[in-house]
């Protein structure tokens, strides 16, 4: 969530970068973690799609997971109990900035994206998804928006996207509960556009991109703001605002609860503190 200096491809530690003709395949490559998203994950993933964006290459970009995870979330002991205080201690880097600056980088990107959804997204990594133009989800695959399971608020995905895709009924059902739906029911209200066997995935994500990337780049990117404007609008003040909710939450005791409960595979008690 905190942008460093530009990361060089060949410096990755997390991320997989890969340009093949037009198309840019970022990969999220944490497997032994389930993808989760430590903070040079977030760092590495801003660098992706800006880079994405300012490369005359690139003409379409697919967002996927090494598997068996898409991405998991937040690395809940990296995150949010760090040794350096989590979230809470991060005011600096949350909110002296407009809005998540990955989430900004990938909604900013003007370059199509397809979420090529392998497995498991949960919490930040429905947000991923959901910032793409295109979502393409694995049979294997589940959602959950489980934020409030860990007594914090969604990011800009959850608010900016999500209702618009969904409804707001729905929206507002899937972020109250967090509740884990599969790929089949993802794409029964709207979530993904498509359900692909596990085992071709990625050679319909790598079929939509290269029908995408054929086409007139400049016409291609046009289109895409176009659409932004019309289904979605801006997203940097519902982002801001976002990113000030969470960071207020981070400090109560029910986030704290729901941390300790995770790490510790118990039920949490709830106190609305």
């Amino acid at each position: 969530m905190r942008s460093r200096d530009p990361i060089a491809p060949d410096a990755f530690i997390h991320t997989g970068y890969a340009l093949d003709g037009h198309v840019l395949t970022v990969t999220l490559d944490r497997p032994q973690r389930r993808n989760a998203l430590n903070w040079r994950a977030y760092d590495e993933l801003e660098w992706a799609f800006r880079s994405a964006d300012a490369d005359d290459q690139v003409r379409c970009v697919i967002v996927t997971g090494a598997d068996p995870a898409f991405c998991s979330g937040d690395d809940v002991a990296e995150i949010m109990a760090g040794p350096d205080g989590g979230i809470a201690s991060r005011k600096d880097s949350l909110i002296h900035r407009p809005a998540n600056p990955t989430a900004m980088a990938a909604l900013d990107c003007s370059k199509p994206v397809i979420a090529a959804v392998n497995g498991a997204a949960i919490g930040w990594g429905v947000e991923l998804a959901l910032f793409a133009d295109f979502r393409i989800a694995s049979d294997r695959a589940k959602f959950s928006e489980m934020f409030v399971r860990r007594g914090l608020s969604c990011d800009v995905g959850g608010f900016y996207r999500l209702p618009a895709l969904v409804g707001p009924e729905k929206a507002a059902e899937l972020l109250f509960t967090g509740d884990l739906i599969d790929a089949a029911e993802a794409q029964r209200i709207g979530m993904v556009g498509r359900v692909a066997a596990h085992d071709s995935l990625m050679d319909e994500a790598r079929a939509l991109a290269a029908r995408i990337a054929a086409n007139p780049p400049l016409a291609v990117k046009a289109l895409k703001a176009g659409l932004k404007r019309s289904a979605f609008g801006d997203p940097r003040e519902i982002g801001a605002w976002a990113m000030d909710t969470i960071y207020r939450l981070a400090r109560t005791d029910d986030h704290r609860e729901g941390v300790a409960s995770f790490l510790e595979k118990r039920t949490p008690v709830f106190t609305g503190a």
